[in-house]
């Protein structure tokens, strides 16, 4: 199993619409990747653990059985969940593919 996290930054006049990543921006993943995508989680970052402020403003976390279902779920709909994207931020995320170990 792998998991492909995109993780928004805390920036400076940055905006994130967390109902609309809810629920229209994953449900559309979702729907565009059928099968391949296992399940996805969002997490809504409140603050860092010491209360200050936390470096994240939002996340999500698509699993998929292999890097290769990953990319045949995205397949063909990049250009539309790219695009989707303005639509609910202004953040750059930050990208990455883990192997679920646990």
């Amino acid at each position: 199993m792998i998991k492909y996290s995109v993780l928004y930054p805390t920036t400076e006049n940055g905006h994130f619409d967390h109902d609309y990543y809810r629920d229209v921006h994953l449900p559309l993943i979702k729907a565009r990747m059928g099968d391949y995508l296992v399940s996805y989680s969002i997490d809504k970052i409140l603050s860092a653990p010491d209360g200050s402020p936390a470096p994240y403003v939002a996340a999500c976390h698509l699993i998929c059985h292999s890097a290769e279902a990953l990319q045949k779920g995205m397949a063909g709909h990049v250009d539309e969940i790219v695009g989707d994207v303005d639509n609910f931020t202004n953040i750059k995320s930050v990208k990455w593919i883990a192997e679920v170990v646990v």
